[in-house]
């Protein structure tokens, strides 16, 4: 399959052997693939801001219904898994905060390395590690996610993320600024 291209409010769909009119089924989701390094800059910034609300049913909106996940040995397939996942996710990982970090881009697509910063139930910190795969559809959602994530325990001493929980204040240091 290929990237499916906008034409008069209709998508087009770039097949080997046709062109197929879809039209859109859910509001597009800004910035739209191609993306340019801005456009994928603020892509990942406003992928951040939602994880960083750790609201599952709004985070799991911004994939396909069919949206294909690896995250570590979970598979979770279509935003009921997604939203189920994430919920399990935030209800172990307390005081969670994420920075994210555009690695390349395509077209359609957008690498990320990205550091999280959590606490479990017994009060030992994490610092989470990893790398993300992102494919988008022709309205900006994300279709396919790839993550490899590593968690290296560390002292409150350590902790690097201060802000308030949610969004990533404007000024907070990015991860290459942090050494991370």
């Amino acid at each position: 399959m290929g990237l499916r291209a906008r034409d008069s409010g209709a998508l087009t769909h770039l097949h080997p052997s046709n062109l197929i009119m879809i039209q859109p089924t859910e509001a597009l989701r800004l910035p739209l693939p191609p993306f340019s390094r801005d456009a994928a800059v603020t892509k990942v910034r406003l992928a951040e801001d939602a994880w960083n609300t750790r609201d599952p049913k709004r985070v799991a909106m911004a994939y396909t219904p069919d949206s294909r996940w690896r995250n570590r040995a979970e598979f979770p397939q279509g935003r009921e898994e997604i939203e189920a996942f994430l919920t399990r996710k935030w209800a172990k990982e307390h005081e969670y905060r994420l920075i994210k970090e555009l690695w390349a881009f395509d077209t359609h697509r957008i690498a990320v390395r990205f550091a999280y910063e959590w606490q479990d139930a017994s009060g030992q910190w994490f610092r989470s590690y990893g790398n993300e795969n992102w494919e988008f559809d022709a309205n900006g959602y994300m279709a396919v996610r790839y993550a490899s994530i590593n968690d290296l325990a560390i002292t409150a001493d350590e902790r690097k993320f201060h802000w308030p929980q949610g969004r990533r204040p404007d000024d907070h240091p990015s991860l290459s600024d942090l050494g991370l």
